[in-house]
């Protein structure tokens, strides 16, 4: 459909409004939480076990299950388990967004959130805690397809990419949030409650967006294209600002989820394997960049004996540091692509960045000196390694780990949007997953030096794959971007 036929011009050709950036920060609560609880399940982990290994402290139904003999099962479960439910949220709620429309479940997902979150935090034992984590997953997953769909049918085409993209960075500002939350508790506080303050803090975002959500109307193109209401349209274009000028009823051509392998599939490829290819690479350089950043920084705890309560709680906090490194470094990355999206493309940050990734780990495993699966060394200085390593963080960031959340929210057509999307952040969830269970034997069997190598491997095959089947949205207005056909009732489809 060509910009000029398009009944959404005023909205599309608008200038940026303070409206615009209230559903940007409707949406993007939501993200700041998904990052939140996603990452502190790792500081969590760590107040938990190093209070028992380091200090001798025992927190009873949840000590016993993560140092005993089936430790490495509760902990994989335990720090796996909102990747899994996340997936099935992601699908869910994509379904029901196309299905039942956008508004009718906004403040559902993040409602789900908040009560997971609230009640890990009130977890008796392990057991509790993995259920109610398995309910937060719901949450964050659900949150995906709507809050992107939401935010890229109401933006204007000039600042699509951003708004987009805005709602994402919300996940760095969250990651960061992780970050002092856990620095500060495991300070401070005494890791039986430290951990549940952690686990608590991430009800809190969520909760204070879930009304402003359920006020949100439903879009003007879900309303008019899929509904067929005219007024309700109007009413949720001049919610924007901007005025719908219809001289007869239109709709989209009807489609379903057949429709969209045979009619998308393709596409599919370009927006889902590409973000599973993302997420191995996002995951796999977190779980292991400590032996990078303890060269540099120095290791916490000692090799042997046992700590005081004052040391225990400075190494703990040290540890959480080191942990956040990686999160503070890609920071920066976010908002590189928030301010060149809309200028350089999608598709082009999504390459650059794939390819960058590639050279990184390469250059990386090359300089690395090794000993079975222990780093013992860098043929060059370990700072210059250390800020080589540093930079890939940067570009997953102003890159991939964007990119494939904003381009599946533009290029699938109304009544398939929020199901492309969450087919495609399920994906990503899913190389979360598999890398959050399978790199621990990787690294035992291979060692880091191979597991960079097939990093750099996976990260060249994505940029392939974004050549290959990943359309350009920059500057065109979501029906062209997405294909979309407009019919009139009468009109045979």
């Amino acid at each position: 459909m060509n910009k000029s036929e398009s009944p959404f011009k005023s909205i599309d050709s608008l200038k940026l409004t303070f409206t615009h950036i209230k559903i940007w920060y409707t949406s993007g609560m939501g993200f700041f939480t998904d990052a939140y609880d996603l990452l502190n399940i790792g500081y969590i982990l760590a107040i938990i076990t190093d209070a028992y290994k380091y200090a001798g402290i025992t927190i009873p139904g949840f000590t016993e299950y993560l140092v005993g003999s089936n430790a490495a099962f509760w902990t994989g479960l335990l720090a796996s388990i909102s990747l899994w439910s996340a997936i099935i949220g992601q699908l869910f709620f994509g379904f029901l967004g196309d299905y039942w429309g956008r508004k009718k479940v906004y403040g559902v997902e993040a409602t789900i959130l908040s009560i997971g979150a609230l009640l890990s935090a009130l977890s008796p034992n392990l057991i509790w805690l993995i259920i109610f984590r398995f309910i937060l997953g719901i949450g964050i997953g659900g949150d995906y397809p709507i809050s992107a769909t939401i935010m890229s049918e109401y933006a204007n085409v000039k600042d699509r990419g951003k708004l987009i993209a805005l709602v994402f960075s919300n996940q760095a500002l969250g990651s960061i949030a992780a970050a002092v939350v856990g620095i500060l508790s495991a300070l401070f506080l005494p890791p039986d409650l430290a951990w549940r303050v952690i686990a608590g803090v991430g009800a809190i975002p969520a909760a204070t967006v879930i009304y402003l959500r359920r006020k949100v109307p439903e879009t003007p193109r879900y309303s008019l294209l899929v509904e067929g209401k005219v007024e309700e349209a109007k009413k949720a274009a001049k919610f924007l600002g901007a005025d719908l000028s219809l001289s007869q009823e239109i709709k989209a051509k009807e489609r379903d989820i057949i429709d969209l392998f045979r009619s998308y599939g393709t596409l599919l490829i370009g927006t889902a394997v590409t973000w599973f290819i993302l997420d191995i690479a996002f995951y796999g350089t977190g779980l292991y960049s400590s032996v990078i950043i303890s060269p540099i920084f120095g290791s916490p705890f000692p090799s042997k004996g046992s700590l005081t309560v004052a040391q225990f709680h400075n190494d703990l906090a040290y540890a959480l540091f080191l942990g956040a490194v990686p999160y503070l470094v890609g920071f920066p990355g976010y908002f590189t692509a928030v301010a060149l999206i809309d200028k350089l493309g999608r598709k082009l940050i999504q390459i650059q960045g794939f390819v960058i990734m590639a050279v990184i780990y390469l250059i990386v495993q090359g300089v690395m000196i090794v000993s079975g699966t222990n780093v013992k060394g860098f043929l060059i200085p370990a700072t210059a390694a250390f800020l080589i390593y540093a930079l890939s963080f940067f570009f997953i960031d102003f890159g991939p780990n964007t990119t494939t959340f904003v381009i599946p929210a533009e290029v699938y057509p109304v009544r398939l949007r929020t199901t492309g999307h969450g087919i495609s952040a399920a994906s990503g969830k899913l190389g979360a997953a598999i890398t959050t269970y399978l790199f621990p034997l990787l690294l035992h069997q291979l060692g880091i030096k191979d597991i960079l190598i097939m990093l750099a491997v996976v990260s060249i095959i994505g940029a392939l794959l974004t050549v290959l089947f990943v359309p350009e949205s920059k500057d065109k207005n979501l029906e062209e971007a997405s294909r979309e056909e407009i019919v009139t009732p009468t009109a045979s489809e």
